[in-house]
């Protein structure tokens, strides 16, 4: 099945980046108010095709190309306005500031971001929803738990994607009679094109004849927990069995992948390392005027395959609890005023740059947990040892997806849930969503700090 949602962000880019060039051709023809050849054109769009690349960068971050920028249509004028301003400095830095991407006259730049703002919220706002002709598909689901539910209020409250659940089936009432013959009839009674259906459940397997024959009738069937995943980004609970890990998660190395991988954690961490060294003397700074305290603190991790790590952080509490989570919760420890600025901005774990320098963690990968936490979790959620089988990183998928994710306290629940976005990435990892959790941290560092 094709859902439309996934094709929306091509469709986004595709746009913006046409909307892009045609401001720019507006744009030289109101500054010599005459039309430009096409030598001037080109001229201009090497240098602007910097501005073009940002812009879309920018607008990633600001989640312009997510899944939900339809529901919130009412916010982009605002949304675009904040971004448009962003690229508009980053403009004036390129072509200010660095003489080789150099443009005359400058006039040309602010006629060009003006321009650019009301076209992208023309297409934005009013155009893409003229030229997007969505066709709703009735659906079933089959199947019974926690992910049916969460399929049936998330598809049912939202706008986006080009399936409607018009009827769900509980695997449970299985034993009931006529229940196959229950789905035939609400599939020709509903027009339903589209049936969701758990194929891993094994109380499915007796109704799978009734089924069979509707693939005659232009019937799609389609693994619900494809579209579950799909949707959440995240590993389904019912599907964690012996089975799934077999088939999905390996311990083979990638080499291309790992190559580039580690690449990256050199160069970024390097460069990121020194910028950061900007900001030392302004946190040693504050940690000495509150308490006069250590500036540093180190504590131990589990990493990849078991071993343990050391990470070194900015001190946030009155005192290094050497990662005994239950002292974190004393009131003799708690967390300062300074460190709390540090760790919303995650300034304190700028000295961890330092360690995946050195190859202990990475950039991105499931977040290093605590030895006493990781011996509790290990023994209350089935496979929680799996996530070890990676190296684990600063930044991670379950970061950026998970609201409410726990931190440095026992929280089973809430890393059961954790666990399912950390196994996704394990799946999925490669270098192109390495970069996507990456700039989407960008967004949650950016918003932590209020921009």
């Amino acid at each position: 099945m094709k859902t439309l949602w996934k094709k929306e962000p091509i469709i986004l880019l595709l746009g913006d980046l046409s909307f892009f060039v045609i401001s720019l051709w507006i744009s030289l023809f109101l500054r010599n108010f005459s039309i430009p050849s096409k030598e001037l054109f080109y001229l201009h769009l090497a240098p602007f095709s910097i501005i073009f690349v940002v812009s879309v960068l920018v607008f990633y971050i600001a989640g312009l190309y997510g899944k939900h920028v339809e529901i919130l249509r009412s916010r982009l004028p605002e949304n675009i306005f904040n971004t448009q301003f962003a690229n508009s400095l980053v403009a004036v830095a390129f072509f200010y500031l660095i003489p080789v991407f150099g443009i005359t006259p400058k006039t040309l730049l602010f006629i060009y971001l003006g321009v650019s703002s009301l076209a992208i919220l023309f297409w934005r706002v009013y155009l893409y929803f003229l030229i997007v002709n969505r066709k709703i598909e009735n659906a079933i689901v089959i199947g019974s738990g926690d992910e049916v539910r969460g399929l049936l209020d998330e598809v049912g409250k939202n706008s986006i994607y080009n399936i409607r659940f018009v009827s769900s089936i509980d695997l449970n009432r299985l034993e009931d009679e006529g229940f196959g013959d229950e789905i035939v009839a609400k599939v020709y009674e509903e027009n339903v094109s589209i049936i969701a259906i758990d194929l891993s459940n094994d109380k499915v397997e007796p109704i799978l004849p009734r089924l069979y024959n509707l693939i005659f009738s232009k019937v799609t069937f389609v693994d619900m927990h494809k579209i579950y995943q799909d949707i959440f980004d995240k590993v389904p609970l019912s599907l964690l069995k012996y089975n799934w890990f077999l088939e999905n998660v390996s311990s083979q190395p990638r080499a291309v992948y790992d190559a580039l991988k580690r690449f990256m954690d050199i160069t970024l961490s390097l460069i990121l390392g020194i910028i950061s060294l900007v900001f030392y003397p302004f946190v040693i700074l504050a940690i000495k005027i509150e308490d006069g305290g250590p500036i540093f603190i180190s504590q131990e991790r589990v990493g990849k395959g078991n071993k343990a790590l050391r990470i070194y952080k900015f001190r946030s509490m009155r005192r290094n609890d050497h990662g005994d989570y239950k002292s974190n919760q004393s009131e003799s420890n708690e967390v300062t005023r300074v460190g709390a600025f540090l760790r919303k901005s995650r300034i304190d774990e700028l000295p961890q740059l330092w360690n995946v320098l050195t190859g202990d963690i990475s950039l991105i990968g499931p977040r290093p947990e605590l030895p006493s936490l990781t011996r509790v979790y290990e023994k209350e959620i089935p496979f929680y040892n799996v996530r070890h089988i990676i190296k684990p990183g600063l930044s991670g998928w379950a970061q950026i997806h998970q609201e409410n994710h726990p931190h440095h306290k026992e929280a089973v629940s809430e890393t059961k849930e954790k666990l399912t976005y950390d196994l996704y990435y394990i799946k999925e990892r490669s270098f192109l969503l390495d970069l996507k959790i990456a700039l989407k941290t960008i967004k949650t560092l950016l918003s932590r700090v209020g921009v």
